[in-house]
């Protein structure tokens, strides 16, 4: 991988990282449309360690708060019920489902999940989902003519049942083209939480798991045609990047509908099987490019 590859690389990650449109996907769509080499997932998991790092430093002192009460409530029992300390249960909780399908999965992941064909499809079904669960949340805070406006849930209301069930929507961004924020997002949105709890859980919760797989994937750095030099180059770009998509989301996500997002899931799916339709573009585009 050139010096140049990895920097476009390192800015599409940390461009689409946060965004419900799937990094992984564009990863490999930058790939193949340039003819360089498919990434591959270990590029891809190391440099979500920048991506995630941006995560730490941006939500500091939420993380703070939940490790240390969380930490003090394993011998102090008073801090068991406090909502940071369940909070920590809650990641641990919500993190296991991704876990043991990686694990499981690992093959998959890197071989068939990555065709172009089945990263079309995610992007449209995902994209659908999300455009459904934006309108739930939308008539939900609007009301209507005759109908009050209905409260909708925060991380306060957050138990181990829908911890779970964000985790499992989590899991599903092993497949690229779902996307991890698009999907938990889409979850929390579908079990009434409000946009911007559903976005900062979702942040919360991507933290141990990207961070594990990141670390998991190390070994594989270097090999083949991705060396350390450049990985790393793409990790440090994705950091910054990162952090200022995520200062953008987090105002956006507030006051603004995820329509755009939809919309361009939606074209950029059905963009890419009518390209391999016509033969434009091969499913495996990019696996075996020099």
């Amino acid at each position: 991988m050139s010096w140049f590859a990895s920097f476009v690389l390192g800015l599409v990650q940390g461009l689409t990282e946060f965004l419900p449109v799937s990094s992984s996907a564009h990863l490999r769509l930058t790939a193949a449309f340039a003819g360089w080499h498919d990434p591959g997932a270990a590029f891809t998991a190391i440099t979500q360690i920048g991506t995630e790092a941006a995560v730490l430093i941006y939500f500091r002192k939420d993380i703070a708060r939940i490790v240390s009460t969380w930490a003090r409530s394993l011998v102090n029992r008073g801090l068991r019920h406090d909502h940071d300390a369940q909070l920590g249960w809650l990641v641990i909780v919500g993190s296991i489902p991704i876990g043991v399908l990686g694990i499981t999965l690992k093959d998959a992941i890197e071989g068939p999940f990555r065709d172009l064909r089945l990263i079309a499809t995610t992007l449209i079904v995902l994209g659908v989902v999300l455009g459904i669960a934006d309108r739930m949340a939308a008539r939900d805070e609007k009301g209507g003519r005759h109908r009050a406006a209905k409260r909708r849930k925060t991380l306060a209301d957050l138990g181990v049942k829908d911890g779970l069930l964000f985790g499992i929507c989590q899991a599903m961004a092993l497949i690229p083209g779902v996307s991890r924020s698009g999907a938990t997002i889409s979850g929390g949105l579908l079990m009434g939480y409000t946009r911007e709890s559903a976005a900062r859980y979702s942040f919360l919760l991507a933290v141990p798991a990207v961070l594990a797989s990141g670390v998991y994937e190390l070994k594989d750095a270097g090999e083949g045609h991705v060396a350390w030099g450049p990985t790393l180059f793409a990790t440090v770009i994705a950091f910054a990047v990162g952090y200022a998509v995520i200062a953008w989301f987090m105002v956006f996500v507030s006051s603004k509908s995820f329509l755009p997002f939809v919309v361009y899931r939606i074209l950029l799916g059905l963009a890419l099987f009518a390209l391999i339709a016509t033969g434009a573009l091969s499913p495996h585009a990019a696996e075996s490019a020099g």
